[in-house]
């Protein structure tokens, strides 16, 4: 997942995201609501983990903009305010899920795997002939044996599969695969497409990954 934490707290806004990246996911940090609606403008994203009491705009206010807009992230609050009103306020409002501060990080990751599995249809697995990826357990198989990816290449992996028939641009990817404080350009995808394409040839995978010249790369339908 691409993940956005709006949190006005510095040290739980770094434990939460060097949690998640330790745990494959794409994570951007931003400690104000304009940060975070600057970011949600520039940035595609899966989640948002949204604090409440948040400077320069408070998160009610970000979830009012967000219920304006056709395509949006879902969203879990996270905040101190338990109170009944407060829930049914911020729900009201669009977000999608309230968790009380504090919270344990497994129940956390939880609510954050259960908000994207709702409507859902996709399989569970990922299959391309031999090979068969398993997003919950973020493994990859051919014929059964586990193929050795790093968290890039998995990810990468994963990403062209579950979008098979879709060019994604080498800029896409990127956006995809890391965060926003990334000092890395988006020619690090070719340097992945090309170990992916290695480790999948050396399984007995050829061809899974199509070059569209000008366009980028798929997995054909």
């Amino acid at each position: 997942m691409r993940i956005l934490i709006a949190e006005d707290s510095p040290t739980l806004g770094r434990d939460l995201r060097d949690a998640l990246v330790r745990d494959g996911h794409v994570v951007d940090v931003a400690t104000d609501g304009e940060q975070a609606m600057h970011f949600l403008a520039s940035f595609s994203y899966d989640v948002v983990t949204l604090d409440l009491m948040m400077p320069r705009m408070d998160g009610w206010t970000v979830l009012r903009q967000l219920r304006d807009r056709p395509e949006r992230p879902r969203v879990l609050v996270l905040s101190a305010r338990g109170q009944v009103e407060d829930r049914v306020e911020v729900l009201n409002l669009g977000a999608d899920d309230f968790m009380v501060k504090p919270f344990a990080y497994a129940e956390l990751l939880a609510r954050l795997h259960a908000l994207m599995r709702r409507g859902d249809s996709a399989p569970v697995l990922l299959e391309a002939g031999r090979l068969v990826v398993d997003p919950r357990a973020r493994v990859a198989h051919v014929d059964g044996a586990p193929l050795a990816l790093s968290p890039k290449e998995y990810a990468l992996l994963a990403m062209l599969l579950a979008h098979r028939g879709r060019v994604f641009s080498r800029a896409a990817l990127f956006e995809g695969l890391y965060d926003a404080r990334s000092e890395a350009s988006d020619k690090v995808i070719e340097v992945l497409v090309s170990t992916l394409r290695t480790k999948l040839a050396q399984a007995g995978v050829e061809n899974l990954i199509e070059t569209r010249r000008g366009f980028g790369y798929v997995v054909a339908a």
